[in-house]
């Protein structure tokens, strides 16, 4: 018999990455993801909440879709997934906004 030269996966535990994540980039406000999709992209791209830039509000909202997995509805999916499309506008709008500022 012929050994596998694949690394075995761990044994599934009940400690997960997610909960030792701490950050400090961004500060929203309570209930934000709750709210409207143009809502949250206005807040998360604001310096008050990301005081680093749109990115980190990007990063903050990627990471709370991802976190909630399978528990997050399909409406509440729909309406995040529509604030990163919001914010990514807003992101790209600013890097156009860059370029033509270094002209």
């Amino acid at each position: 018999m012929k050994k596998s030269t694949r690394a075995k996966s761990k044994p599934a535990s009940n400690k997960r990455w997610v909960r030792e994540v701490t950050t400090d980039s961004t500060h929203p406000p309570k209930d934000l993801f709750t709210k409207s999709a143009p809502v949250i992209a206005r807040s998360l791209a604001s310096k008050r909440v990301s005081p680093k830039g749109a990115g980190s509000g990007m990063r903050m909202l990627t990471y709370f879709i991802n976190r909630a997995g399978k528990g997050l509805s399909e409406s509440r999916r729909r309406t995040l997934e529509r604030a990163k499309e919001l914010l990514h506008e807003r992101i790209e709008k600013e890097k156009q906004r860059e370029k033509k500022k270094a002209a």
